[in-house]
């Protein structure tokens, strides 16, 4: 900034911290993975950032090494590749999954992950009213543990077949939403109750993975608590980012959209944000009201005492990052 208090009034309304994406080169915040992508590889980058980029960067995860070998050996592992996942979602049309009751029977101890996606048929008099017509919820290792075909409570209007493959035959005997709604909210739950669900490492219940999650639990009338969902269409640094995200290197939603392939895209891509290493931060979060005039008009002359350093060491994120799951 060329002035000072240019500085101090950005600090006052931003928020800058470890949890963002960061150029591993030129240590520039962005604000989504989206933004760090442009600056290193889009069509105006910063021009010594992109040439180090080039032979020493990887084009799936945007991380900085130290050689050209080191990137090759990381790109094996960070390339995530969805060759069982056709195989296995068409396993899935094949019938019913559910291993909801046997997996909680089991009594595993600690916060477990699981990915959920619906489809939609249309009701209403156009059929442009979302009818849950399937849904799937897998665990962390992409297996299927829930998979059915949803009996809608009112007419259907539109099947969608274009998109959803979902037929009149297909929801003729299907599971009633009621049960649906029941058994899937049992298992996040797994026997703790509502008031004391917490994501804490001795918590019973389970950490909700999707995208649009609002919108799917809305339509099977699911009330589940919002600290325990991580919904990478509201999740900051990927809120410019779709699912299709070339960092995956996984194609879906192309033709017949299988639920399956939607959960193990979230599930990927919660798992690769889940597994970056972070400072934790010892302070609330700025999107606590308590916290919400961290850098308040009347701290003006205080922070025009402080070095750039130390205004950033001072702020903090205004979101829970994801790492911190895996603390």
């Amino acid at each position: 900034f060329n002035r000072m208090d240019h500085l101090v009034e950005h600090m006052r309304i931003s928020y800058h911290s470890v949890h963002e994406p960061t150029c591993g080169i030129c240590k520039k915040h962005c604000r989504s993975f989206e933004s760090l992508r442009e600056h290193l590889i889009g069509p105006l980058p910063k021009q010594e950032c992109r040439n180090i980029f080039s032979t020493r960067g990887c084009r799936f995860c945007l991380s900085i090494f130290d050689s050209s070998y080191s990137v090759r050996v990381h790109q094996e592992r960070c390339q995530l590749s969805g060759l069982n996942a056709g195989v296995l979602g068409r396993l899935a049309n094949l019938g019913i999954r559910d291993n909801l009751d046997g997996i909680n029977s089991r009594g595993s101890r600690g916060t477990q992950v699981v990915a959920m996606a619906c489809k939609m048929v249309g009701g209403g008099m156009d059929g442009t009213l979302d009818v849950c017509a399937r849904v799937c919820l897998i665990d962390q290792n992409e297996n299927i543990i829930f998979h059915t075909y949803v009996k809608p409570t009112i007419p259907v209007t539109n099947y969608r077949y274009e998109t959803t493959g979902i037929r009149a035959e297909y929801l003729r005997d299907a599971m009633p939403v009621r049960q649906v709604q029941a058994k899937i909210h049992e298992f996040l739950c797994n026997g703790e109750p509502m008031w004391r669900i917490r994501p804490t490492r001795g918590g019973r219940a389970k950490i909700l993975v999707g995208h649009g999650l609002d919108h799917d639990l809305d339509r099977l009338q699911i009330d589940y608590p919002s600290l325990m969902i991580r919904d990478t269409a509201k999740y900051p640094p990927l809120m410019k980012t779709s699912k299709l995200s070339n960092s995956l290197n996984y194609d879906i939603q192309t033709g017949i959209q299988d639920p399956y392939e939607d959960c193990v895209a979230t599930m990927r891509l919660y798992s690769r944000m889940r597994s970056q290493n972070h400072r934790a931060e010892d302070y609330p979060l700025a999107s606590d009201p308590q916290n919400r005039n961290n850098f308040a008009s009347w701290r003006q002359s205080e922070l025009e005492r402080m070095s750039p350093e130390q205004m950033l060491a001072l702020s903090r994120s205004d979101y829970y990052c994801w790492c911190l799951d895996s603390n």
